[in-house]
Protein backbone atom coordinates (compact mmCIF):
# COMPACT_ATOMS: atom_id res chain seq x y z
CA UNK A 1 0.00 0.00 0.00
CA UNK A 2 1.44 3.06 -1.25
CA UNK A 3 0.96 6.15 1.37
CA UNK A 4 2.93 8.78 -0.31
CA UNK A 5 5.69 9.99 -2.80
CA UNK A 6 8.54 11.93 -2.91
CA UNK A 7 10.11 12.81 -6.43
CA UNK A 8 10.76 14.70 -9.54
CA UNK A 9 7.62 16.17 -10.76
CA UNK A 10 8.40 15.44 -14.99
CA UNK A 11 5.15 16.34 -15.72
CA UNK A 12 2.05 18.00 -14.44
CA UNK A 13 -1.60 18.20 -15.92
CA UNK A 14 -4.62 19.53 -14.34
CA UNK A 15 -5.94 16.34 -13.18
CA UNK A 16 -2.77 14.29 -13.08
CA UNK A 17 1.23 14.40 -12.69
CA UNK A 18 4.14 12.10 -13.69
CA UNK A 19 6.21 11.87 -10.34
CA UNK A 20 9.90 10.13 -11.19
CA UNK A 21 10.84 7.83 -7.98
CA UNK A 22 14.11 6.20 -8.28
CA UNK A 23 13.54 6.11 -11.76
CA UNK A 24 9.97 4.74 -11.86
CA UNK A 25 7.41 6.65 -13.36
CA UNK A 26 4.22 6.95 -11.48
CA UNK A 27 1.41 8.66 -12.72
CA UNK A 28 -0.94 10.03 -9.89
CA UNK A 29 -4.41 11.53 -10.15
CA UNK A 30 -4.87 14.92 -8.40
CA UNK A 31 -7.68 17.63 -7.66
CA UNK A 32 -6.90 20.98 -8.85
CA UNK A 33 -7.01 22.63 -5.65
CA UNK A 34 -3.43 20.53 -5.34
CA UNK A 35 -2.20 21.35 -8.90
CA UNK A 36 -2.71 24.88 -8.30
CA UNK A 37 0.21 25.16 -5.60
CA UNK A 38 2.87 22.82 -7.31
CA UNK A 39 5.89 23.91 -8.25
CA UNK A 40 7.51 23.95 -12.10
CA UNK A 41 8.80 20.52 -13.74
CA UNK A 42 11.61 18.99 -12.65
CA UNK A 43 10.95 20.51 -9.23
CA UNK A 44 11.14 17.77 -6.17
CA UNK A 45 8.04 17.07 -4.65
CA UNK A 46 6.01 14.85 -2.24
CA UNK A 47 2.28 13.62 -2.45
CA UNK A 48 -0.05 11.92 -0.06
CA UNK A 49 -1.36 8.82 -1.97
CA UNK A 50 -4.01 7.07 -1.71
CA UNK A 51 -3.91 3.49 -3.59
CA UNK A 52 -7.15 2.87 -5.10
CA UNK A 53 -7.79 -1.00 -6.07
CA UNK A 54 -9.72 -2.92 -8.49
CA UNK A 55 -9.56 -6.12 -9.83
CA UNK A 56 -8.06 -5.28 -13.39
CA UNK A 57 -6.37 -1.80 -12.08
CA UNK A 58 -4.11 0.08 -9.42
CA UNK A 59 -4.79 3.90 -9.62
CA UNK A 60 -2.78 6.30 -7.58
CA UNK A 61 -4.51 9.72 -6.49
CA UNK A 62 -2.37 12.46 -4.87
CA UNK A 63 -2.85 15.18 -2.68
CA UNK A 64 -0.83 17.99 -1.30
CA UNK A 65 -1.98 18.33 2.36
CA UNK A 66 -3.47 15.72 4.99
CA UNK A 67 -7.37 17.77 5.22
CA UNK A 68 -7.53 17.02 1.49
CA UNK A 69 -6.55 13.18 1.34
CA UNK A 70 -9.12 12.84 4.17
CA UNK A 71 -11.33 14.64 2.17
CA UNK A 72 -10.78 12.62 -0.59
CA UNK A 73 -11.51 9.31 1.57
CA UNK A 74 -14.61 10.85 3.03
CA UNK A 75 -16.09 11.56 -0.36
CA UNK A 76 -15.72 7.95 -1.30
CA UNK A 77 -17.42 6.46 1.59
CA UNK A 78 -20.79 7.63 -0.01
CA UNK A 79 -22.19 5.07 -2.11
CA UNK A 80 -22.04 6.02 -5.75
CA UNK A 81 -18.83 7.96 -5.47
CA UNK A 82 -15.84 6.54 -6.74
CA UNK A 83 -12.50 8.16 -6.69
CA UNK A 84 -12.90 9.64 -10.33
CA UNK A 85 -15.85 11.79 -8.99
CA UNK A 86 -14.45 12.51 -5.32
CA UNK A 87 -11.60 14.16 -7.68
CA UNK A 88 -13.78 16.21 -9.51
CA UNK A 89 -15.92 17.47 -6.49
CA UNK A 90 -12.65 18.34 -5.08
CA UNK A 91 -12.10 20.37 -8.10
CA UNK A 92 -15.07 22.07 -8.26
CA UNK A 93 -15.47 23.30 -5.21
CA UNK A 94 -12.73 24.51 -2.03
CA UNK A 95 -12.56 22.55 1.27
CA UNK A 96 -13.40 25.95 2.82
CA UNK A 97 -16.74 25.98 0.58
CA UNK A 98 -17.24 22.05 0.36
CA UNK A 99 -17.12 21.16 4.16
CA UNK A 100 -19.64 23.73 5.35
CA UNK A 101 -22.15 23.37 2.62
CA UNK A 102 -22.04 19.99 4.04
CA UNK A 103 -22.31 20.11 7.15
CA UNK A 104 -25.18 22.98 6.76
CA UNK A 105 -27.05 20.77 4.24
CA UNK A 106 -26.91 23.26 1.63
CA UNK A 107 -28.23 20.95 -1.40
CA UNK A 108 -28.05 24.41 -3.69
CA UNK A 109 -24.50 24.65 -3.68
CA UNK A 110 -23.49 21.20 -4.11
CA UNK A 111 -25.20 20.62 -7.13
CA UNK A 112 -23.29 23.60 -8.56
CA UNK A 113 -20.07 21.14 -8.90
CA UNK A 114 -20.22 19.49 -11.88
CA UNK A 115 -21.41 16.00 -12.08
CA UNK A 116 -23.52 16.20 -8.65
CA UNK A 117 -27.57 16.21 -9.03
CA UNK A 118 -29.86 16.66 -6.24
CA UNK A 119 -30.17 13.17 -5.22
CA UNK A 120 -26.42 12.65 -4.80
CA UNK A 121 -25.68 15.98 -3.21
CA UNK A 122 -29.02 14.91 -0.82
CA UNK A 123 -27.18 11.58 -0.13
CA UNK A 124 -23.55 13.24 0.45
CA UNK A 125 -25.54 15.45 3.11
CA UNK A 126 -26.90 12.68 4.93
CA UNK A 127 -23.65 10.54 4.98
CA UNK A 128 -21.01 13.45 5.67
CA UNK A 129 -22.68 15.95 7.77
CA UNK A 130 -20.40 14.78 10.91
CA UNK A 131 -17.27 14.47 9.33
CA UNK A 132 -17.16 17.33 7.35
CA UNK A 133 -17.73 18.76 10.55
CA UNK A 134 -14.98 17.01 12.43
CA UNK A 135 -12.44 18.30 9.21
CA UNK A 136 -13.50 21.94 9.59
CA UNK A 137 -10.55 24.65 11.33
CA UNK A 138 -9.94 23.51 14.58
CA UNK A 139 -11.13 19.38 14.63
CA UNK A 140 -8.64 18.58 12.03
CA UNK A 141 -6.21 17.51 14.91
CA UNK A 142 -9.19 14.68 16.01
CA UNK A 143 -9.63 13.08 12.97
CA UNK A 144 -5.67 12.87 12.88
CA UNK A 145 -5.23 10.92 15.29
CA UNK A 146 -4.89 7.69 13.39
CA UNK A 147 -1.43 6.47 12.72
CA UNK A 148 -0.31 6.11 9.71
CA UNK A 149 -0.82 2.19 9.65
CA UNK A 150 -4.38 2.54 10.68
CA UNK A 151 -4.68 5.45 7.57
CA UNK A 152 -3.17 2.53 5.43
CA UNK A 153 -5.74 -0.12 6.94
CA UNK A 154 -8.81 2.58 6.49
CA UNK A 155 -8.21 2.71 3.07
CA UNK A 156 -8.00 -0.83 2.39
CA UNK A 157 -10.59 -2.10 4.13
CA UNK A 158 -12.50 0.90 2.24
CA UNK A 159 -11.16 -0.80 -1.45
CA UNK A 160 -12.32 -3.95 -0.26
CA UNK A 161 -16.25 -2.66 0.02
CA UNK A 162 -16.32 -1.82 4.11
CA UNK A 163 -18.23 1.49 5.42
CA UNK A 164 -16.40 4.03 6.67
CA UNK A 165 -18.51 3.53 10.35
CA UNK A 166 -17.92 0.07 10.65
CA UNK A 167 -14.36 0.81 9.89
CA UNK A 168 -13.83 3.71 11.90
CA UNK A 169 -15.80 1.72 14.92
CA UNK A 170 -13.29 -1.16 14.08
CA UNK A 171 -10.07 0.74 14.34
CA UNK A 172 -11.24 2.38 17.46
CA UNK A 173 -11.84 -1.07 19.06
CA UNK A 174 -8.39 -2.69 17.87
CA UNK A 175 -6.66 0.62 19.11
CA UNK A 176 -7.86 0.33 22.42
CA UNK A 177 -5.16 -2.86 22.49
CA UNK A 178 -2.56 -1.82 20.43
CA UNK A 179 -2.37 1.86 21.61
CA UNK A 180 -1.75 2.63 18.60
CA UNK A 181 1.32 1.49 17.74
CA UNK A 182 0.73 -1.95 15.31
CA UNK A 183 1.92 -2.15 12.00
CA UNK A 184 0.42 -1.97 8.88
CA UNK A 185 0.30 -5.65 8.30
CA UNK A 186 -0.58 -6.82 11.43
CA UNK A 187 -3.27 -4.30 11.88
CA UNK A 188 -4.93 -5.09 8.70
CA UNK A 189 -4.61 -8.65 9.87
CA UNK A 190 -6.76 -8.35 13.22
CA UNK A 191 -9.46 -6.07 11.30
CA UNK A 192 -9.84 -8.72 9.22
CA UNK A 193 -10.32 -11.16 11.56
CA UNK A 194 -12.35 -9.11 13.63
CA UNK A 195 -14.82 -7.90 10.57
CA UNK A 196 -15.04 -11.69 9.65
CA UNK A 197 -16.14 -12.74 13.46
CA UNK A 198 -19.14 -10.31 13.01
CA UNK A 199 -20.41 -10.98 9.58
CA UNK A 200 -20.43 -14.57 11.27
CA UNK A 201 -22.23 -13.75 14.73
CA UNK A 202 -24.59 -11.64 12.14
CA UNK A 203 -25.21 -14.94 10.29
CA UNK A 204 -25.67 -16.51 12.98
CA UNK A 205 -28.55 -14.34 14.81
CA UNK A 206 -30.46 -13.89 11.46
CA UNK A 207 -30.11 -18.06 10.99
CA UNK A 208 -31.94 -18.09 14.35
Amino acid sequence: MIGSLRGKLTERRPNQVILDVAGVGYLVQIPLSTFSGMPSVDSEIKLLIHTHLREDQLSLYGFATAREKQSFEMLISVSGIGPNLAIKILSGMALDELLPALREGDVARLVQIPGIGRKTAERMIVELREKAALLQPGAVAKVGTRSAAETDVASALSNLGYDSRVIDRTLEQLRKGTNGQADFNDLLRAALQQLGAAAMQKSARAGE
